[in-house]
């Protein structure tokens, strides 16, 4: 968190200078806005689910039409190049997909109608969902909970990254301004501290967090003995794995974007790309050209297809990596001269890729959120797989063959949330968004999100005689 003990501040990884300030929430004004969230709520509920679809729909139309101002303050906030053109689509698919399915995911579980019982599960909301959302894809992933906790009933407390300041703003201005009640979708701007307090005094009835390890462990210790539900989604440093069957040129073109874009700040970037010894030449080769073709500079101009990290920080410590694999025996692949905005104490950091890796470097072991990748040989499927599960992070796999049974049995044996084959970094909306170890728990998006933002209540009703 950046800013004064009673502001935060969105420092803009382009230049260096305060993009946004916004003052922080006291536990009094916060608790007030939570209170008046709750009351809302009760209203909410009483809803159709085809009008609350309905209003989402519309605030999610409405944010769409916000894009062309929102497209260059993510690249000011968080450095995307404004060619790549927002986020829109993607929270458009996601949210599109919750409010489709909604009715059958929330239809109640009839056991028995007849003469005698009426005996049925429903599902209800929590409440009041606290989302705290991340800055790497400041719209998709707060929409993730966003649209299907209103359509489920609940109201929404968004707390959003200092780095993505305005995005919490935005959401809510957008909703309101499709005809939802402004109590029952707020942002606040909240520091650790107020959110710690918030959560233990028990303010919520569930809580969604995207973020880091820490981040999580510290939600879930301050959430301790609430009983609340939580949901989180932290770190990953998921693998790629090139088969010998494999289509050489879709797999390297698909694993260096996945590794590269957003300059490798995806929550399911490829962070270690594992390749079978007799396509492992011809795969660097081409990832090499790839890599080296990329133009690293200002996210606001439209040539640029690589803007600077989030943060400076951010940059230190993947450079910070990239040297320690290099003193422990590692090869830089990418001419740093190629990418001069890079002058190695800013936020600007050169795309890397690295050969001669291995597990005991932490290049090969730690999240890295950043552009760099390690590339390694193997000799067949029980090497790869025995790499791929060999880290504390599972959120997703990437297997490259044309064999679709191997690919079951080989995904069978990870130690992941998500397994794609011919295909990576990608979040599909109908399948459960979810991850195993560090990774973090629970699932979102798909008819299992609708569960973790409702709870079950059972109906046992015994007729008059």
């Amino acid at each position: 968190m950046t800013g004064s003990a009673s502001t935060l501040q969105c420092i803009s990884p382009i230049d260096g200078s305060v993009f946004a300030e916004r003052p922080i929430a006291s536990v009094e004004e916060a608790t007030k806005a939570i209170s008046a969230a709750k009351q809302a709520q009760k209203d909410w509920a009483k809803k159709s689910l085809e009008d609350r679809i309905a209003l989402v729909r519309a605030g999610v139309a409405k944010l769409g039409e916000m894009n062309d101002e929102i497209i260059p303050q993510i690249a000011k906030m968080m450095g995307r190049p404004v060619r790549y053109g927002g986020e829109f689509g993607g929270v458009n698919e996601r949210a599109s997909y919750m409010a489709d399915i909604a009715e059958e995911a929330l239809k109640p579980i009839i056991v028995e109608e007849s003469d005698a019982f009426e005996r049925r599960i429903e599902r209800e909301p929590h409440g009041v969902v606290l989302v705290i959302a991340p800055w790497n894809y400041p719209y998709m992933t707060a929409i993730n909970t966003v649209a299907p906790a209103l359509i489920a009933g609940n109201a929404v407390i968004l707390k959003h990254s200092t780095q993505t300041l305005l995005v919490g703003e935005h959401m809510v201005e957008a909703f309101v301004a499709a005809g939802m009640p402004k109590e029952l979708f707020q942002n606040l701007y909240l520091d650790h501290k107020t959110t710690e307090t918030l959560i233990k005094a028990r303010h919520f009835g569930f809580i969604n967090f995207t973020g880091s390890v820490g981040g999580g462990k510290a939600i879930e210790t301050a959430a301790a003995g609430t009983f609340t539900g939580v949901g989180l989604e932290l770190g990953g440093k998921d693998p790629g794995y090139v088969m010998e069957d494999a289509n050489v040129d879709a797999a390297v073109d698909t694993l260096i974007d996945g590794a590269m874009f957003n300059s490798g700040q995806c929550c399911c970037g490829i962070e270690r790309i594992y390749v079978h010894e007799s396509l492992y030449d011809e795969f660097v080769e081409k990832a090499v050209k790839i890599v080296s073709g990329y133009k690293l500079g200002n996210p606001l101009d439209q040539d640029t297809t690589m803007g600077p990290m989030a943060n400076k920080r951010f940059a230190d410590e993947v450079r910070a990596q990239i040297k320690e694999a290099v003193e422990a025996g590692a090869k830089l692949l990418i001419d740093p001269a190629l990418f001069p905005a890079d002058d190695g104490t800013n936020a600007y950091l050169a795309p890397q890729i690295l050969v001669d890796v291995n597990h005991d470097m932490k290049v090969m072991r730690e999240e890295s959120f950043g552009p760099v990748v390690g590339i390694m040989k193997v000799k067949n499927d029980a090497e790869a797989i025995a790499l791929m599960n060999d880290s504390d992070f599972g959120l997703t796999c990437s297997l490259w063959t044309g064999d679709e049974n191997r690919a079951a049995e080989i995904a069978r044996e990870l130690e992941t949330g998500t397994v794609f084959m011919n295909r990576a970094d990608y979040l599909d909306p109908a399948l459960c968004w979810t991850g195993c170890k560090d990774t973090g728990r629970g699932g979102a998006l798909s008819v299992i999100g609708f569960h973790g933002l409702t709870r079950v209540k059972s109906y046992h009703f015994k007729k008059a005689l």
